[in-house]
């Protein structure tokens, strides 16, 4: 008898060890998904909506920006939604996809500022902690009018 109550002994302590781990990942996986939601937000409520208050809701108390072309801080976020909406306000941008790893969120975006035009490709990185935008970072590729190949950028 003592041999058949320890295998099950084994097994349940390997079940509850296994539902441990996923479970584990399952929370890892709900604040992924959690921040996906923050960025997705992010972006809409600022490059589309061209609202940076709103937008600026999901950043943290920094916001790094790694674009040499655009200010840190909130107040560079601003100035950037700012020129947006003067020079641009129809500018729309479509994010075709997103990747999450830990605290970032990789979007790739189709992003047009001026509507009839081809736009360009955007990777976009975003860190964040506690589940605020902290960092950015991104590279940006002109969509050519006339490609060396049929495949698309996206």
């Amino acid at each position: 008898m003592h041999l058949v109550v320890r295998p099950f002994a084994m097994i349940a302590a390997s079940l509850l060890m296994l539902s441990g781990a996923s479970g584990a990942a399952l929370a890892a996986s709900a604040q992924e998904e959690a921040n996906r939601q923050t960025v997705l937000s992010f972006y809409e409520k600022g490059l589309n909506q061209k609202d940076a208050d709103a937008a600026l809701a999901h950043v943290g108390d920094r916001y790094v920006q790694h674009n040499p072309n655009a200010a840190d801080g909130p107040d560079g976020f601003r100035k950037f939604i700012g020129f947006l909406r003067e020079k641009f306000p129809n500018s729309k941008s479509e994010i075709k996809r997103s990747f999450v790893d830990g605290d970032y969120v990789i979007l790739h975006v189709h992003a047009v500022r001026e509507p009839g035009t081809k736009g360009s490709a955007i990777v976009d990185i975003f860190k964040l902690e506690n589940g605020k935008i902290v960092e950015h970072w991104d590279v940006v590729q002109p969509i050519p009018e006339n490609p060396a190949n049929n495949n698309t950028m996206f």
